[in-house]
């Protein structure tokens, strides 16, 4: 992961951020950015429905923090299964969101640090594809696109044309069809205190 952090951050130098991995004490400023950004329906999507109860795929969870530390961006990738192949076998991939980048710091190519930092760690970690619903315009840049993800649908609601696909292995998706569906793991519950 290092090595990939790197290479991002030596792309963007000299810059006012760092990409790094998401850490425990990072949730609350986490959830608050992404609270501000996405705003207060955030958790009705269908992309919530599949991340909902679940921990991000493993090193897959990433921020962006300003000189001072404080987290100005963030994105994480889930586990799914990305329909069925030909033969009926479940086809595992991964479900990149949400990205978010404080309103205060647009512009500033942090958005495209954490896409670029995301996709190299989830190829270097051997996953075959990444999903999103997102921007076609924004996201093409990155070899995000509606074709590979035709046949594929999300549990509830979801524009058609906003459904991307990229594949990090040529061939991932090739015949996948189905509903996509979450696969990693759940989070840990804390213990239920029984009264006496």
């Amino acid at each position: 992961m290092a090595a990939v952090l790197d290479s991002v951050r030596a792309f963007f130098a000299p810059t006012t951020f760092a990409i790094d991995t998401e850490n425990p004490s990072d949730v609350v400023a986490r959830e608050n950015l992404l609270d501000r950004v996405m705003g207060p329906d955030r958790r009705k999507k269908s992309s919530e429905k599949i991340r909902r109860n679940r921990v991000p795929a493993e090193g897959l969870a990433l921020v962006a923090r300003d000189r001072d530390g404080h987290v100005i961006g963030s994105v994480r990738l889930w586990n799914i299964e990305a329909g069925v192949n030909d033969e009926g076998t479940p086809i595992n991939a991964l479900l990149l969101g949400p990205l978010a980048v404080a309103p205060h710091c647009g512009g500033k190519g942090i958005g495209s640090a954490l896409m670029r930092a995301a996709i190299l760690e989830a190829k270097k970690r051997g996953h075959g594809a990444i999903l999103l619903v997102g921007d076609a315009a924004y996201y093409e840049r990155f070899g995000f696109f509606a074709e590979k993800a035709r046949h594929l649908v999300m549990p509830g609601p979801f524009e058609r044309s906003r459904f991307l696909a990229l594949e990090l292995t040529e061939g991932w998706l090739d015949g996948a069809a189905g509903m996509i569906v979450p696969s990693g793991r759940m989070l840990a519950s804390a213990p239920v205190r029984r009264a006496a």
